[in-house]
């Protein structure tokens, strides 16, 4: 197995792709690398997931072991930003690392020495019934995501519980040490309050909740987008359980979640957005609710996941392919829009908001869905667009239309990218994720039908 490593030396803020797509005559001329992997797609694949498994491991914040929220390469950062934690970066992060481990990058005992630090840590910081913040400091104390939004995100805690309950599942039948790890994992996962997140006994979820400025964010979330996982969780808590109505009336908004549209000629299966008329969201919705829960085979009575995911990425893949707007790299190799950086600071790319920005999370983490299609971009990117790739991976985001990239990486991109891979390959993580006992119930009350509950 090879992996690239390219050392990048940025002096610039801006750094413009300048025509200048690959980097290869410089390494065969001064390395004498060998690249045969680049024609080996599990070679291709073992480089990718190793690179983006090392934003979590390397790349960890040390104090934590948890995922810092960005990592400039040109070490450019706001305020304090080079040490912050994020919590649903962390929860990919934690899945990241079994990557590590069953790829050989890393032995099960340095992993479970990660995890013992990172839950360790978890179980002292800061808490608002029972949900972590968007954002921690080292410290463990809540640094504030925006003005507002200095309490319980219970979003974010959705994803990093998905990933502790995956972690849990892989540990909880070896030693003593692991047993132990997974029953503070089942502590921490019962003491989150999803039902004081109904806002006294509403019909739907909230997002945030404060204790300096309450309810005052007033963010009931409503399908559909990212945050399937957060209902299917909710139902399944044995301690702090949400009723089957609050998914139907809130996160389905009493069916209307059903009225779907056509794009592409393909159908978008559920509604995407609730207050506009937006066709399809940005690809991460197929991602972070499915890094655990497999959409193979899951059914309710709104909709089929399996093709709601599909069709989704392949409705991005056929934009691209179209390129409506004419931009430059468009096509069946370059294609994939989501929230990511872009040219002004950071934006909701899809296919109505599209500003020539491809985010290569967006293809990469489709691989289960789009593996012919995903596969294409990931040798383009290796191949022809080598000078956007550094030592995590690919860059969060270019454009060849604007000559523009950032040697920048955020944790809610990198994350998804080694774990979907996987599961494309093996499976892992939704064969985890899915045996979950709880995880179990929780669909069966919300009414799914999946072959993991046959």
């Amino acid at each position: 197995m090879r992996f690239i490593f390219i050392a990048m030396a940025v002096t610039s803020l801006l750094v413009g792709c300048n025509g200048h797509s690959s980097k290869k005559k410089m390494v065969e001329s001064e390395t004498k690398a060998d690249t045969s992997y680049l024609s080996n797609n599990e070679q291709l694949m073992d480089t990718v997931q190793k690179q983006t498994f090392d934003y979590f491991w390397e790349g960890a914040e040390p104090v934590s072991g948890l995922a810092r929220e960005r990592i400039h390469l040109d070490n450019i950062y706001p305020a304090h930003d080079k040490d912050i934690i994020t919590i649903g970066g962390s929860g990919f992060g934690l899945m990241a690392i079994l990557v590590g481990v069953e790829r050989g990058f890393i032995t099960r005992e340095q992993a479970l020495e990660r995890y013992e630090k990172a839950i360790d840590f978890l179980e002292k910081a800061d808490r608002f019934h029972g949900a972590w913040p968007h954002w921690l400091l080292p410290s463990g104390k809540v640094t504030p995501f925006s003005a507002k939004d200095d309490g319980g995100d219970l979003v974010e805690t959705a994803f990093l519980v998905q990933g502790m309950l995956t972690v849990q599942e892989y540990f909880k039948e070896g030693n003593e040490r692991e047993k132990a790890l997974a029953n503070k994992i089942q502590k921490l996962w019962e003491e989150v309050e999803w039902d004081w997140y109904t806002q006294g006994g509403q019909n739907v979820l909230y997002w945030h909740w404060s204790p300096n400025h309450g309810w005052d964010m007033n963010f009931p979330v409503g399908g559909y987008n990212e945050a399937l996982v957060m209902y299917i969780l909710a139902a399944a808590s044995p301690t702090h359980p949400i009723k089957k109505e609050v998914y139907e009336q809130g996160w389905a908004r009493n069916g209307a979640i059903k009225k779907d549209t056509v794009f592409y000629g393909l159908p978008t299966i559920l509604d995407h957005y609730e207050h506009d008329a937006s066709p399809v969201g940005p690809m991460f919705w197929a991602h972070y609710s499915y890094l655990g829960l497999d959409p193979n085979g899951l059914v309710d009575q709104y909709g089929d996941y399996e093709k709601l995911n599909v069709n989704h990425a392949l409705i991005q893949y056929k934009y691209a392919v179209d390129n409506p707007k004419g931009y430059e790299g468009y096509g069946e190799n370059c294609w994939g829009l989501t929230s990511s950086y872009s040219i002004d600071g950071y934006a909701g790319h899809r296919p109505d908001n599209d500003l020539s920005v491809i985010s290569p999370t967006a293809a990469l983490s489709s691989m289960p869905y789009t593996p012919k299609e995903s596969m294409q971009f990931l040798k383009y990117m290796y191949k022809e667009q080598d000078s956007l790739i550094g030592k995590y991976g690919p860059f969060d985001a270019f454009s060849l239309e604007k000559k523009w990239y950032l040697p920048r990486y955020l944790a809610i991109d990198q994350g998804p990218i080694p774990v979907m891979i996987e599961n494309y390959r093996t499976g892992m993580f939704w064969k985890l994720f899915m045996k979950n006992k709880d995880v179990k119930t929780g669909l069966q009350k919300l009414g799914f039908n999946s072959p993991y509950l046959n």
